[in-house]
């Protein structure tokens, strides 16, 4: 196993690096306080190709392993944890729709999402379907030549901001194997938003609940085959996982940084923070069980990269100890800058907010235990 980056692959981070302090870090906390969602910087990130990063080239895409995504979105959430984490779910949607979209579907939207000017959200989630996904009940009935689609989602980021909703509904019977993947331009006649959700954080997107009412889609915007919708999802989910596993690294980089400079910076009883033997080994702690996430993040990523038997669970290990481990590191690092740490001068409370929400999404971390149990209790097992 080779540790260490390529050049090109220094370089990139390099770029991603220089990127969000240009763009993101004098506005981050602005975009978090007036709930603004930054289109005009996600478009700059696009020119950069950091909108269609593993997207297929077919559709102006760079098809980038998995592996050097994860540098791109670490750079990015160091500065920004919830508007990098929307890019990634851009990313995961404009990957599908560069995938398994008709020639239609790729040649309407797929340069225009890679680039940036066009926008993409990922409809799985319904109220009475989270972590069981394959109970959604949001229904496409082919009539003719296109599909109706009647239905609810929920919990969306980016609804009512984007361009395109890549759908997951169902076009068959009940289960897993009765759901279809469909892309649905956001503004169809019969699409509906809910209020602009007010979270805990994530503020620089918005969530919203989406409405589906009789709404009509050409039968070419299926993506893949009927039934097959389940599979994509979980494909997408196995790289999702690994970009909120990413985030996580990078918010908790970003607040290591933070904590290290003002431990030299801050002075109690005549001496600087960093004097303190007590904080020295906090800090050390935070940074060794910070580089152990992101070691496995990258493991779990070459393991997709690479197409493993086992990637899935690689991929749920990851999420599960990244997340947690961001969050951790990130709160910590609040708690060695004292009161400050609690003001919204300073960028810890931001990550803080931020990061919770990892835990939950892409699957609850509850989840990423039961696909790790399942694994290594349904016989002989290579993860190790």
């Amino acid at each position: 196993m080779d540790f260490e980056l390529s050049e090109e692959q220094r370089a990139f981070a390099q770029t991603a690096r220089d990127f969000a302090l240009a763009e993101f870090a004098p506005h981050a906390a602005r975009w978090d306080a007036e709930a603004i969602f930054p289109r005009e910087a996600i478009a700059k990130a696009g020119e950069l190709g950091f909108c269609g990063l593993y997207a297929p080239e077919s559709i102006d895409g760079l098809a980038l392993p998995r592996l050097d995504a994860t540098l791109v979105f670490e750079e990015l959430a160091a500065v920004d944890p919830s508007t990098t984490a929307f890019i990634t779910i851009h990313n995961m949607a404009t990957w599908m729709l560069g995938t398994w979209g008709s020639e239609a579907v790729r040649a309407k939207w797929g340069a225009e999402l890679t680039s940036g000017r066009k926008l993409a959200s990922y409809c799985l989630t319904e109220p009475g379907a989270g972590s069981d996904a394959g109970s959604l009940k949001t229904r496409a009935e082919l009539q003719g030549g296109e599909y109706v689609i009647n239905g609810g989602k929920a919990f969306i980021s980016g609804a009512g901001a984007t361009d395109v909703l890549v759908l997951m509904a169902r076009t068959g019977g009940g289960g897993a194997g009765g759901i279809s993947a469909l892309a649905v331009p956001a503004d169809a006649p019969g699409v509906s938003y809910g209020k602009k959700e007010h979270k805990m954080g994530w503020n620089s997107q918005p969530t919203r609940t989406v409405n589906f009412d009789n709404v009509h889609v050409p039968a070419d915007h299926l993506l893949g085959s009927e039934g097959e919708g389940f599979r994509i999802a979980m494909k997408g989910l196995d790289g999702g996982r690994i970009n909120i596993a990413t985030c996580s690294v990078g918010a908790a980089q970003g607040a290591l940084d933070a904590a290290r400079r003002y431990l030299h910076e801050r002075q109690q009883f005549g001496k600087p923070l960093a004097s303190n033997q007590a904080l020295q080994f906090k800090l050390a702690d935070m940074a060794t069980e910070l580089v152990a996430a992101r070691q496995m993040v990258r493991l779990a990523a070459s393991k997709l990269d690479a197409g493993h038997a086992d990637a899935s669970t690689y991929c749920a290990m990851a999420k599960r100890f990244a997340t947690d481990t961001g969050f951790t590191v990130c709160n910590d690092a609040l708690q060695l800058h004292g009161g400050y740490g609690y003001l919204s001068e300073f960028p810890l409370e931001r990550l803080v907010r931020d990061t919770r929400v990892h835990q939950i999404l892409e699957g609850t971390n509850e989840i990423m235990r039961v696909i790790v149990a399942r694994k290594l209790l349904e016989g002989e097992s290579d993860i190790r």
